[in-house]
């Protein structure tokens, strides 16, 4: 990760960090930014600015505090005089970082022209772009020209500034900036690449022949050239490229020809961790959610006995591991090693909801004791393609019906879990620290921040050796991580499928006979993990990151 010495370092006086997640809850990249806003302020001295894109005009955004005062007179200007509609305010997560949203509408007229203006300076290929390409460029475009405007109106030549741009949809804006104004620092940040994680969503082989993958050519059998072209292009242009775990720096160097300059590892804040004297009392809330729900749908009366095992994030079916952990799923079911007990299995992924079941909304708020099951018990909530799903088809394809009598009964909860769903009505971190285990086998996962989270609220994980995340829990181990430590690091690779899904299996198998004491001592060892992930211990790296571009903008000038 190279070194993190910033002993007589100047340190940046603006950082300006862009992503199309900022105030917007989509993915892995909110949680990255949004949790290490009250760290990077505090820890570089800088004046910290998030730009994101407005999606919200004319309606609530509870990540958004919007002030109206807040440089008020250069928001004028920049309307007025450079075209360019800005909301400013506060970011609602820990530290309240000021926000630029931006209106990236106004450019579309002229994205033929910007487009034809990045191939002549930067050969970024645009032709060949569909789909969210254009609606994320004309962002990072405007991102950037905010940014221009801001810094023209407001900031003194002397002033260190760095524009951290994260994931290719920022790309564009990162390169214009750079060209117009280059005495600001320009950092880039992959999250995962773009051809990376189309090779593994399209079923190829990524790791087995991994050595023999070019990335223009994939780009162009993929039908991915115009993402592939402004990743590449940003990551060979900046002044600094980073990465966020090592197996990904390794894929870059593949698949960009680019080796990043600092691996940005992601951390965590434990602010949204219960405090000591809460803790209990939530995961028996959390618990007793959960049961009500499965009852009234399966016609069951598990109690607090019931081992609660459950995935989630993106609904990326073979990138995330869902075919694995349901594999594992049946392979345990058709052993019959766990007896009698209980196991629970929820799949947490957002998928195309139509709306909550309302059979089971009027059990949970009738409190109908539904000593019957509901019809179609795999689903909390109607999809418009029901017959279609890769969840459900595979369930129904593997024999689970969630009858009565089964032991192992598995749940498809296929929504957002913002406390808003119809069904739990609780966030997704109120109903994590309920659950006994948490199982992420990905296939293709840069970071894994959905087995970090799980170690946080104290719930043993079970993670692969293919996601970064599994990787640094061993290599702060030494060793392979096992699930007595807290963490359990499954070894995957393209050709050992019945293996891992063997040892998955297997993991429950052990949590099933584990004794409540000794349940108690894993717990622990999860959450002691995942203190050693804080933002505390890994925002060094960012600071790096930053001296490098600085250095390589300024040289000794700075």
């Amino acid at each position: 990760m190279g070194s993190t010495n910033n002993t007589n370092k100047k340190k940046p006086d603006f950082i300006f960090s862009v992503s199309w997640e900022v105030c917007n809850k989509i993915g892995g990249i909110y949680t990255v930014l949004s949790t290490q806003a009250k760290t990077l302020k505090e820890e570089s001295g800088a004046t910290l600015i998030y730009v994101g894109p407005d999606l919200w005009e004319g309606k609530n955004n509870p990540l958004f505090i919007e002030d109206k005062s807040l440089y008020a007179i250069w928001k004028d200007y920049a309307r007025d005089t450079d075209g360019i509609p800005v909301r400013i305010g506060y970011w609602n997560v820990p530290g309240r970082p000021i926000v630029f949203l931006v209106d990236f509408m106004v450019n579309y007229s002229m994205k033929n022209s910007i487009y034809g203006r990045a191939w002549e300076l930067f050969q970024v290929d645009s032709m060949h772009a569909y789909g969210d390409y254009d609606e994320a460029s004309m962002f990072s475009y405007t991102a950037a020209m905010a940014v221009k405007s801001f810094y023209n109106f407001n900031i003194s030549a002397n002033d260190t500034v760095i524009y951290h741009a994260h994931e290719w949809m920022t790309g564009l804006g990162a390169l214009f900036l750079k060209h117009f104004i280059p005495q600001i620092s320009t950092v880039f940040t992959t999250h995962a690449t773009s051809i990376g994680r189309s090779i593994c969503g399209n079923g190829k082989a990524l790791y087995e022949y991994f050595n023999g993958y070019n990335g223009d050519q994939m780009a162009r059998e993929l039908n991915m050239e115009s993402k592939h072209s402004i990743e590449k292009q940003t990551a060979h242009l900046v002044d600094c490229f980073t990465t966020v775990s090592d197996i990904t720096a390794r894929e870059c160097t593949q698949l960009l020809d680019k080796t990043p300059d600092v691996v940005t590892v992601n951390g965590f804040e434990d602010g949204f961790v219960p405090a000591p004297d809460k803790f209990d009392a939530a995961r028996r809330d959390a618990r007793k959610c959960i049961l009500n729900v499965t009852n009234k749908l399966f016609g069951t009366g598990w109690g607090d006995e019931t081992v609660i095992v459950a995935t989630g994030g993106r609904y990326e079916f073979r990138n995330k591991g869902i075919d694995l952990f349901l594999e594992s799923l049946r392979h345990l079911r058709d052993s019959r090693k766990t007896g009698d007990a209980h196991i629970l299995a929820l799949i947490n992924v957002p998928a195309w909801v139509m709306e909550p079941r309302r059979d089971l909304q009027d059990r949970v708020l009738m409190h109908d004791t539904g000593k019957t099951p509901l019809p179609m018990p795999l689903t909390t909530h109607w999809l418009h393609n029901m017959a279609e799903d890769r969840v459900l088809c595979t369930l129904q394809a593997m024999g689970f019906r969630n009858a009565p009598e089964d032991n192992i009964k598995v749940l498809f909860v296929p929504c957002y879990l913002d406390g808003n769903d119809g069904i739990f009505n609780k966030t997704y971190y109120d109903l994590l620290i309920g659950q006994d285990l948490a199982v992420f086998p990905s296939y293709y996962e840069p970071w894994g921040y959905t087995p970090l989270e799980s170690a946080a609220f104290r719930v043993p994980t079970v993670t692969s050796d293919l996601a970064g995340f599994g990787l640094w829990v061993n290599s702060v181990l030494k060793r392979d991580a096992e699930l007595e430590d807290g963490v359990k690091v499954v070894h995957r690779n393209d050709s050992n499928w019945n293996e891992a899904s063997a040892d998955i299996s297997l993991q429950i198998e052990k949590w099933v006979s584990k004794s409540a004491a000794e349940r108690e001592e894993i717990r622990k060892k999860a959450g002691k993990i995942a203190q050693r992930a804080l933002w505390k211990h890994f925002i060094k790296y960012y600071l790096e990151a930053y001296d490098v571009a600085m250095e390589k903008t300024w040289g000794d000038e700075k």
